[in-house]
């Protein structure tokens, strides 16, 4: 039968779920988030930007399609030339500088699941790197729609982490998790139970580092 992406979800219906409804996540959407955490938070996702943009760019160099190198391109340049702009800007509302952001050490669950994905890239093809980054690709957008369905989140100005939902249920973000989905179930569509069971792995290793990056953030950890 042909798999889907929701099957990779099914398979590790126990991460995705811990992932989407992580501690951090509830609190960010009903207020109760501490400042500093999502300040420590915001300064690891400007670095996990960078690298984000590192694996479009090995997306490029790995597509044996013109429409997968138009694919990664578009994605680079979006990141690089419109993502990292606004995350700064972000920051800056929050008190960091960008000074502050360039000197930053990465902390580790910021290795650990950033590298994970190029390492993850470089030894597989393309569809091993999609699924790899989809948890971020897709999750983040799984989560603003999660949030907006709790009765606990609050909105606009009751909520200081407001625009960080409005960000990923906004309609450019939602268009671009729906693409992502419907890449990979093209994809999906044609491989063998043994190649599921593969990527069912690397999409079950980085739903869990995804869980260690909320924890993180949580735990204000380095």
């Amino acid at each position: 039968m042909p798999y889907q992406f929701e099957d990779l979800k099914k398979r590790c219906q126990s991460e995705w779920r811990e992932y989407i409804e992580h501690s951090f996540v509830k609190q960010l959407g009903d207020a109760s988030l501490a400042p500093e955490a999502f300040q420590h938070y915001l300064k690891q996702d400007y670095l996990f930007l960078i690298q984000f943009a590192r694996a479009f760019a090995l997306a490029a160099y790995k597509s044996p399609t013109l429409a997968d190198l138009r694919q990664a391109k578009e994605g680079l340049q979006a990141i690089v030339d419109v993502e990292l702009d606004l995350h700064i800007s972000y920051c800056r509302e929050w008190g960091i500088s960008e000074a502050e952001l360039a000197r930053l050490p990465e902390a580790r669950a910021t290795i650990a699941y950033t590298r994970y994905v190029l390492d993850t890239g470089n030894r597989g093809d393309l569809l091993d790197l999609h699924v790899a980054l989809s948890p971020c690709m897709v999750g983040y957008g799984e989560i603003a729609n999660w949030l907006n369905r709790q009765r606990e989140t609050l909105r606009g100005e009751r909520n200081p982490y407001d625009a960080w939902i409005a960000m990923y249920e906004s309609d450019e973000f939602q268009q671009a998790m729906e693409a992502e989905v419907h890449w990979l179930n093209d994809r999906l569509a044609d491989i063998s139970l043994s190649r599921f069971e593969q990527l069912a792995r690397i999409f079950s290793d980085a739903t869990r580092l995804e869980i260690d990056f909320w924890e993180m953030g949580l735990q204000q950890s380095d």
